[in-house]
């Protein structure tokens, strides 16, 4: 599966963020940092296992004064309010001012709660976006949404804050375990139905070995098309008004099922059934050609992703989580569905399309047996 590079060349700037793709990386952090958001403090969020994988290393990466390097606990179930007013509080302490660049290092948890700590400390510092997750390094350091969530669901309060620079190294996708890199993979399966038949097909046919070789040439293939794809649906549309829509496919009842979980399941994996279940509204309503739905389903799977929401989690619960979702509109819930691999619906509705409660409850009862 491989990229062509002019694609990929275009890809590696969205805004005025750039963002580097290169094995070794982690080592140069410091001086890229320095180059796109110069600072008088460095500021270091990570969560504990990441940093000890690699917070020495980032650090060192700096020259004086060390950065400060602030540690939270792994997790999803940990990006809340309480813990992003722990780490401004910290940061408070330690004297930083308005000449102070957060740097993220971690996955997606870490890169929405230090990218809102940034959007939000001193109404505003730079962020520099170190992605250490698949999922992070395709998708979630990505367009500068940052956030987290509440006891109502999932990214409820957050802000747009675009990063100055991202800094992905695949090799660090080594020490990431394969559950991490299959739900990695539910976001580059995302952007093949959402824009790209052909890397859709690309990505579906290099599952699972993919996977098995995180530092592989195929792998950085895939990082360089799912950035490409990503950058392009942002420039058009980088505060999600129109067709940065079709980003969230998978994401309305993903994100039920994600919070209903208790954020036992993986974001990835949420993520993965939410588009299977999706697919399947979209072909039962009418908007998606037949044969979409076993599609998806299929590439899905050949992730070792789950297709199917657990057992205990109720269809009604599900549903009544839909309506707290941030893609609500006047009461209703909007979807990002597919027309066919490649293609989204809802061109001339902004790319949401409204659905029948009737009809999402038929399609979770329908998984649930």
């Amino acid at each position: 599966m491989v990229a062509p590079r002019e694609r990929a060349a275009a890809a590696l700037r969205l805004l005025d963020c750039e963002i580097l793709v290169e094995p070794g990386l982690l080592g140069s952090v410091g001086a890229i940092a320095a180059r796109a958001a110069p600072a008088h403090r460095y500021v270091i969020i990570a969560d504990d296992t990441v940093a000890g994988h690699y917070g020495a290393r980032v650090v060192d990466s700096f020259e004086d004064p060390s950065p400060l390097l602030l540690r939270v606990p792994p997790g999803e179930v940990h990006k809340t309010r309480a813990t992003w007013a722990s780490l401004t509080d910290e940061m408070l302490d330690a004297g930083c001012g308005r000449d102070t660049t957060v740097v993220a290092l971690g996955g997606g948890v870490v890169g929405d709660l230090a990218g809102f700590v940034a959007a939000t400390f001193m109404r505003g510092i730079p962020v520099v976006q170190v992605p250490t997750t698949l999922l992070a390094m395709i998708d979630a350091s990505l367009g500068g949404k940052t956030g987290v969530d509440a006891p109502a669901g999932k990214n409820l309060v957050g802000a747009f804050h675009q990063p100055s620079a991202v800094i992905a190294d695949p090799q660090a996708l080594a020490t990431l375990p394969l559950e991490q890199r299959r739900a990695g993979a539910a976001e580059a399966i995302k952007h093949g139905v959402i824009t790209d038949t052909a890397y859709f097909d690309r990505v579906a046919a290099a599952l699972p070995a993919l996977l098995h070789e995180p530092a592989g040439d195929a792998m950085h293939e895939l990082i360089i098309g799912s950035i490409t794809i990503k950058a392009g649906v942002v420039l058009g549309d980088e505060r999600e008004h129109g067709m940065r829509k079709i980003l969230n496919f998978g994401h309305t009842l993903g994100h039920a099922i994600e919070t209903a979980s208790d954020y036992r399941l993986l974001h990835g994996e949420a993520i993965a059934i939410g588009m299977v279940l999706e697919a399947a509204l979209a072909e039962m309503i009418g908007v998606a050609t037949a044969g979409t739905a076993p599609r998806i389903r299929d590439a899905v799977a050949r992730a070792g992703l789950p297709t199917a929401p657990p057992p205990a989690l109720s269809p009604e619960r599900l549903l009544a989580l839909t309506r707290t979702d941030k893609k609500a509109r006047g009461g209703a819930v909007e979807y990002a569905l597919p027309l066919t691999i490649g293609t989204m619906a809802g061109a001339e509705t902004q790319w949401g399309v409204r659905v029948r409660d009737d009809d999402v409850l038929a399609v979770l009862r329908a998984a649930s047996h």
